[in-house]
């Protein structure tokens, strides 16, 4: 493949190196991942799609750009485009969650990393406490008041999610806002003062009312919608009868490998983790 051509996110190099400070010449191999709201750009070729290269946005003017890192040496660049931009022809836009399996892990994640980084600029352009435009810094990824000298590092929302189980069988609820049938695993973000095993504990009591133990470290994931980074963990059951706090979850039951319901995408932790608990010898 021509180095300076496009990139099939389906085939991408894996090695990416994070970076603040742009090369002063935007090379024809610099790659682009341009969003229009939530949603990213990309090329049409026939059936497939590319990620747009060098001189691929003409008549798409960029709001803002931000230098995300190399990807196996080329440049690799964000890009919020206003929303009532026209579509240049052979271009189309796409959420990013029906990407997942489209794109590469690679591209999928650096796409996750450039939404994230587009909202914190576009959100972080004047200083919270007195109202001053906010200056980018040069050499670390903040925004900085040159006035009261306060700075904004990109937002970051820790969040648990934890898969609780009893014998063979694993806790799984539905969210309100879940589509119709969809269930998964509890979760909820991490509170002031809280350890990441005190969140467990609280988030479990709270949505379902029952009490665990023998709480361990899974894995974790940056999750782009918009700015969470999820930190997974398993549990044992110890006692309670399952009662769901009726705000927030509209069921919950125990389920075994052999009678799962329709459970999230394999794009999430949450399913990484049922799956691991489906894979044991149980």
């Amino acid at each position: 493949m021509d180095p300076a051509g496009p990139i099939n996110p389906a085939v991408m190099p894996s090695t990416f190196v994070p970076g603040v400070e742009s090369p002063q010449d935007r090379s024809e191999s610099a790659l682009w991942f341009a969003f229009m709201g939530r949603e990213l750009l990309l090329q049409t070729q026939g059936e497939s799609v590319v990620l747009p290269t060098g001189s691929a946005l003409p008549e798409l003017t960029p709001v803002r750009t931000q230098f995300l890192g190399e990807l196996d040496g080329r440049p690799c660049y964000s890009a919020e485009l206003a929303l009532e931009g026209k579509l240049p022809e052979g271009m189309k836009v796409e959420g990013l969650r029906r990407l997942y399996g489209v794109l590469s892990d690679e591209a999928f994640a650096i796409a996750g990393r450039a939404y994230q980084i587009i909202e914190w600029d576009r959100t972080h352009q004047y200083c919270g406490h007195c109202a001053t435009p906010t200056t980018q810094q040069p050499h670390e990824r903040t925004k900085r008041c040159p006035k009261c000298s306060l700075v904004f590092y990109p937002r970051l929302s820790p969040a648990v999610i934890m898969l609780i189980a009893r014998g063979p069988a694993l806790l799984l609820a539905r969210a309100h806002r879940f589509p119709a049938g969809r269930y998964s695993i509890l979760a909820g973000f991490v509170e002031p003062g809280e350890s990441l095993e005190e969140t467990v504990i609280r988030e479990v009591r709270e949505e379902v009312g029952i009490e665990i133990k023998d709480i361990r470290y899974f894995g974790s994931q940056p999750w782009p919608f918009p700015n969470s980074l999820m930190i997974g963990f398993t549990a044992t059951y110890v006692s309670g009868e399952i009662t769901p706090e009726p705000a927030e979850i509209a069921d919950a039951a125990w389920f075994t490998k052999r009678n799962l319901p329709d459970i999230p995408s394999k794009a999430s932790i949450a399913r990484r983790m049922i799956d691991w608990f489906v894979s044991l010898d149980l």
